[in-house]
């Protein structure tokens, strides 16, 4: 091919000489020398000319066996990131715990304790199409699901999911930095999770989160009933009459039916560096006892995070009320395998402030710092009001996570108190937990 592209220059040369003839090119030495070196660098020149369309053959076929090498590549990697999307991955995690509570004399007198905390199995991904996202945890005295739902992403911005799954409410994913979340947790309204439908949609600045949850993860009033206190979030299990023990099965049964959630929030940027996210939440619902509606139940949330390098704010504002036929003061909860008591009415405010600070020390890779406060209060029977402040820090390394936490509270349930008392002064708990995830 390259020897037939430069055959018209060569013919052109052979040409000049045969028409000009022996006798034109000898008539004059002077002339003649000339004219061969003329010759000489037409024959240099179409030699170059050659050698610049062989590079120019051989550039442009390893242009074109480069473009198509690239496409092989892009190909195999969207047929193997399609491979890996597809399937389902096993995750989960141990945990183990330290505790020296002075408020448990014997703990306190022997150094606290060390126990096993959790074993926890995750799934999650997805198969044609469906998603899927499954968590079962064993403790040493309950074995409870955390939350189990299927789901279908409807487009780049929204997603819809069904079964047991978290409540879109206040601050997410938690609205705390601490291994004890806040006190909202333990009235249902932090990491809350239920039986139900959720819609997501997320596009540009706003984030919008509606739910419809027919009972809590157990069933309703009509669920486990044997052992309805063994679940990981704080449910309604019942109403207290007067006389009923703070940690005794109620009994007047009633459990969430029906609930309408919804959460809106909005991103910004107001300075440079600084992003925000404000928002309100509010949700409604019935009660029922088993065999009829018993009241209903309401709670209504305004909140705002910020992010400013490494700092981290929340601050949430909170109403709950649980409105009982024929009235109550009190609810009875139960989680972790007991039960306990909560106001049937309340105020709550939460402020928290973190610092993440990325180190290279061996295997610890980040360190954030926080100090989180949670105040219930306006509580209905005239009970005194619950606080808590956690200072602590978490450590990251590798697969391990640990949380380090110095806690103060009063009528703050694991602190040596409940919502549903009043205890008169306040109690300590140094906390360790070390988790493994996998």
């Amino acid at each position: 091919m390259l020897i037939t592209q430069a055959t018209p220059f060569r013919s052109l040369l052979s040409a000049v000489v045969l028409l000009c003839g022996p006798s034109a090119l000898y008539a004059d030495e002077k002339e003649s020398e000339l004219l061969l070196k003329e010759i000489r660098q037409m024959q240099q020149r179409i030699e170059q000319l050659e050698q610049q369309i062989q590079s120019d053959q051989v550039a442009t076929e390893a242009d074109e066996s480069t473009v198509e090498a690239q496409m092989d590549e892009a190909e195999e990697a969207e047929a193997s990131q399609t491979s890996v999307n597809e399937g389902i991955k096993v995750g989960g995690a141990v945990r183990l715990q330290y505790s020296n509570e002075r408020y448990r004399e014997g703990n306190r007198d022997r150094g606290g304790d060390f126990d096993f905390d959790i074993f926890r199995l995750n799934l999650d991904g997805q198969m044609g199409g469906v998603l899927l996202s499954a968590e079962w945890r064993w403790f040493q005295y309950m074995n409870a699901v955390h939350h189990a739902w299927v789901g279908y992403q409807v487009d780049e911005d929204a997603q819809a999911q069904a079964g047991i799954q978290k409540v879109p409410f206040g601050v997410l994913p938690y609205n705390s930095h601490n291994f004890f979340f806040s006190s909202n947790y333990y009235v249902g309204l932090e990491d809350d999770y239920d039986a139900g439908v959720k819609y997501l949609h997320q596009e540009g600045p706003w984030d919008l989160r509606f739910g419809f949850y027919f009972n809590d993860e157990q069933g309703g009033v009509d669920g486990f009933v044997d052992n309805r206190e063994d679940r990981y979030s704080y449910d309604v299990v019942g109403f207290r009459t007067p006389g009923e023990g703070t940690y005794a099965e109620p009994v007047n049964a009633v459990a969430e039916n029906n609930t309408l959630n919804a959460r809106v929030a909005y991103q910004l940027s107001p300075l440079e560096g600084v992003d925000l996210e404000v928002g309100v939440s509010g949700q409604y619902g019935l009660l029922h006892d088993g065999n009829d509606k018993a009241g209903n139940h309401s709670a209504y949330a305004v909140h705002l995070v910020g992010d400013y390098g490494p700092w981290n704010l929340q601050l949430q504002a909170t109403s709950y009320e649980y409105d009982v036929d024929g009235g109550a003061d009190l609810m009875a909860v139960g989680a972790y395998s007991f039960f306990d008591t909560i106001p049937a009415e309340a105020d709550s405010y939460t402020a928290n402030l973190a610092y993440s600070l990325p180190v290279a020390w061996g295997a610890i890779t980040n360190l954030t710092f926080y100090n989180d406060f949670s105040l219930i209060t306006n509580k209905s029977a005239g009970l005194d009001d619950t606080w808590m402040n956690v200072l602590g820090v978490a450590v990251s390394a590798g697969g391990l996570y640990t949380y380090i936490d110095f806690v103060t509270a009063e009528n703050q349930p694991f602190i040596g108190g409940s919502m549903g008392t009043d205890s008169g002064e306040s109690e300590q708990r140094l906390n360790i937990n070390l988790g493994y995830y996998f």
